[in-house]
């Protein structure tokens, strides 16, 4: 009895193991440039199935809001001449970076993912929503190049909209959090701007609905 329970358990753990190797190497070779060949999960974290319910057992705020960790791209408050108003955000797509313009000559940096090649744009827009812990819904777009992405995910840090959204206009693009740290400072998005969910919630925290942004 005790070595069936035994094989039954090296059995699952090697299951266990094959499935977080095979999202981990298809995220390195390229093939899941969003991190959604888990689903939009965190690689370690794979939905939960092998661990305790969001982010451990932290619930939603455990290990860093799902696990989502500290960004590569520290926050901080640069010399940033311009003449837009205070609470302007502006993308810089080529430096994978956001400012959100204080004044006075300054503003909050942050760093982003940014959309991979032939998924950028550029334009002005405002927020037009603010939404915690989204729910996703992934476009008809979206699904044709990724048919077997879900077609619904409730919100959570599962989640690939992460803690906060900010919608843009009427686009289908936001900015948004994320529980893949190691993405801030690349191109891995289908035109979303991507935060550590710790930075997002402090700019949803700052940001208002109707607030410009100019993406360049």
């Amino acid at each position: 009895m005790r070595l069936a329970i035994r094989r039954s358990a090296i059995r699952l753990t090697c299951m266990a193991a094959a499935m977080v190797a095979m999202a981990s190497t298809a995220h390195a070779n390229g093939f899941d440039p969003e991190g959604r060949y888990n689903g939009g999960a965190p690689i370690n974290n794979m939905f939960g199935m092998f661990g305790g319910g969001y982010g451990g057992s932290g619930g939603y705020g455990g290990g860093g809001y799902g696990g989502g960790g500290g960004s590569p791209v520290g926050r901080a408050v640069v010399n940033y001449p311009t003449n837009e108003r205070p609470g302007t955000i502006i993308v810089n797509t080529n430096e994978r970076r956001l400012y959100l313009i204080q004044g006075n000559g300054t503003a909050l940096r942050y760093g982003i993912g940014v959309g991979r090649e032939g998924f950028t744009w550029r334009g002005v827009k405002t927020v037009s929503a603010k939404k915690e812990w989204p729910s996703w819904t992934p476009p008809a777009q979206m699904l044709q190049r990724r048919p077997d992405l879900p077609r619904f995910m409730r919100g959570g840090p599962d989640n690939p909209l992460g803690a906060r959204a900010m919608y843009l206009g009427s686009t289908l693009y936001r900015i948004h959090g994320s529980n893949e740290p190691e993405t801030i400072g690349q191109a891995v998005s289908s035109g979303c701007f991507r935060m550590t969910n710790s930075d997002v919630i402090d700019l949803y925290n700052r940001v208002r609905v109707g607030a410009k942004v100019i993406v360049r």
